[in-house]
């Protein structure tokens, strides 16, 4: 008699040397293109198991950290138990994303461009015309999460403020301007954090 075994994500990765060869840094990086240049060369990329990953500092996963904005206003909301990573839960945050997995490669597009937009579907209803650009890198080495995982930070820019939750545990959403939401900075995850001071000039 078989025994039903779960199907495991595997998620997309480079090793953590490849960051520090590229060049390591703490917090926020403008400068895009020699890591993206290098870090998405399907020489170095894998897709591994994510339950391993998520405990092994060797490897950084690469996700996508999706910032919408209108106007100087950035959308942002709260994190309930019931999303993604345990870790974050309740934490407030301006960033919608996650992981890149192996099933997104079964798409027509760019397995990185499928991976995005898959999450951001997940995870929220855009009403709105964008633009989007890839404004920097975060990487927090001083968190357990952060460890573990690299952001890429792309802003879309919306015609109109409208972003509301796909899923229930996003919630107590709304935009607000960068400069009023770091006046509660401790109460937002680190990459929000990061993004928050870059945005407001800090």
């Amino acid at each position: 008699m078989s025994v039903r075994t779960e199907a495991v994500e595997h998620v997309l990765v480079v090793p953590t040397s490849l960051f520090h060869e590229v060049g390591h840094f703490q917090g926020f990086t403008p400068d895009v293109e020699p890591y993206l240049k290098t870090l998405f060369d399907p020489a170095y990329t894998s897709y591994r198991p994510r339950n391993e990953v998520e405990e092994d500092p060797s490897f950084k996963q690469l996700i996508p950290y999706c910032i919408f904005r209108h106007g100087e206003e950035v959308f942002h909301y709260r994190r309930g138990d019931g999303q993604g990573e345990g870790r974050l839960h309740s934490k407030r945050s301006i960033g919608v994303g996650g992981h890149i997995s192996s099933v997104d490669a079964d798409r027509a597009g760019t397995v990185y461009e499928e991976g995005m937009q898959r999450e951001i579907r997940e995870e929220v209803y855009v009403e709105s015309g964008v633009t989007q650009n890839c404004i920097g890198l975060i990487n927090d080495d001083e968190t357990d999460v952060g460890r573990v995982h690299l952001g890429i930070v792309h802003v879309f820019d919306l015609e109109a403020p409208k972003v509301r939750p796909r899923e229930e545990s996003i919630t107590q959403t709304g935009f607000s301007h960068p400069s009023r939401l770091i006046d509660d900075r401790e109460a937002f995850e680190t990459w929000s954090q990061i993004c928050l001071d870059h945005l407001a000039g800090r």
